[in-house]
């Protein structure tokens, strides 16, 4: 049993837990949780680490967490150290550490009428999370991201419930020219906008599609609204001006689900 935070293993982990830095250069990223243990693909966990108590509570039980741990190598620690890599206040005893993913364009782009978020500037990492898991949800092809937060940080892994193991992100170097491939492909690029001249609810999604959405204070900057076809609006009531970025992101990916499933 690991009983010191000095211990080498230990500190990486928890640089992996703080800075983003040490998670790109480890191309590696960390998962908490029973369930986000149980979801992890076997292929991608590099190492798992059991506090002592969580480690005491499996011995002599059967059950899916003791079958998948089997069938690998782990850690058990003390109680502190497992706290000091710990991200959440009362943690379940499980952590990973697990190799990152990377996606090319094309990997989002497999299906005859593709439907993508287009994420710039998202800075709340559990906004991100929650985008990604509503995403999912959706049946989105998979999330293209600009200027956000790290997708590994941990309260976006948290956010994202699973779905970051399945829902593919493209990082995009350069957004103008990520969209012109997307228009080479016949994608319709429609921007969440205040000046939006349409309904969100009168457009056809059922051919490609991608939602531009913005930063959550800012929105859209200017020169990225410009690359849409399209400017859409969700009317509001009221005095409010115009809606979380997550919520944004999941009524027109629910609504593109909506007219999917009933033009099939």
């Amino acid at each position: 049993m690991i009983t010191s935070p000095g211990n080498a293993k230990i500190k990486e982990a928890v640089r992996l837990r703080q800075r983003a830095k040490a998670r790109r250069e480890a191309d590696a990223f960390i998962t908490e949780g029973v369930r986000m243990f149980l979801e992890a693909p076997l292929s991608r966990i590099r190492e798992v680490y059991l506090s002592d108590t969580f480690s005491r509570s499996l011995k002599g039980r059967e059950g899916a967490v003791r079958e998948k741990l089997d069938m690998l190598r782990y850690e058990t620690v003390s109680d502190e150290v497992f706290q000091k890599i710990s991200d959440t206040c009362s943690p379940q005893g499980i952590l990973c550490v697990l190799q990152a993913y990377h996606y090319e364009l094309e990997e989002l782009l497999k299906g005859e009428a593709p439907l993508l978020l287009i994420l710039e500037d998202i800075q709340d990492p559990g906004n991100l999370g929650t985008m990604l898991r509503t995403g999912e949800g959706a049946g989105i092809d998979g999330v293209i991201l600009s200027g956000t937060v790290d997708p590994y940080n941990p309260k976006t892994i948290r956010g994202t419930m699973g779905s970051v193991y399945r829902v593919p992100f493209y990082i995009a170097e350069d957004l103008p020219d990520t969209i012109r491939r997307l228009r080479e492909r016949g994608i319709c690029v429609y921007a969440a906008h205040l000046q939006g001249g349409r309904l969100y609810d009168d457009c056809d999604y059922t051919r490609g599609s991608a939602f531009l959405i913005g930063n959550e204070g800012n929105g859209l900057r200017r020169e990225t609204a410009k690359l849409a076809d399209l400017y859409i609006k969700i009317p509001m009531a009221g005095a409010v001006e115009s809606l979380n970025a997550g919520t944004a992101a999941a009524i027109l990916t629910y609504e593109a689900a909506r007219q999917r499933r009933n033009a099939g």
